[in-house]
């Protein structure tokens, strides 16, 4: 998918600061952090949504998830906590159709993560 940012990203193609990556995810850095520490964590394969990961291939799923928690473990805030949150749709405010977890942390966070668009 040649016009999706975050498979340029995966591919080495655009720019980010990189985090983390393993064979199957790549987490960098997002461009408009909500809080001390904001990360996305997304397969390098194409998936629309998490719903459409979920369908497809749970075990990429589970990766994605356990980048999260070392990408907290690697930003240090792993022990205070964090957020993990999977934007799903337009009125959920998923931005960019390709399946991403925000991993948040560094200050106590209410709720909403960030104001709704």
């Amino acid at each position: 998918m040649p016009e999706c940012v975050f498979c340029a990203i995966a591919a080495g193609e655009a720019a980010a600061t990189r985090v983390l990556e393993t064979a199957r995810t790549v987490a960098f850095r997002d461009i408009n952090p909500q809080a001390p520490s904001h990360v996305l964590v997304i397969p390098k394969a194409h998936h629309r949504d998490v719903a459409a990961l979920a369908e497809v291939d749970g075990g990429l799923l589970a990766e994605v998830l356990a980048q999260a928690h070392a990408v907290a473990q690697a930003d240090g805030i792993a022990r205070t906590g964090y957020r993990v949150v999977f934007n799903t749709g337009n009125h959920a405010g998923q931005t960019v159709p390709h399946v991403h977890a925000h991993v948040l942390g560094g200050k106590r966070m209410g709720w909403p993560p960030w104001p709704p668009a």
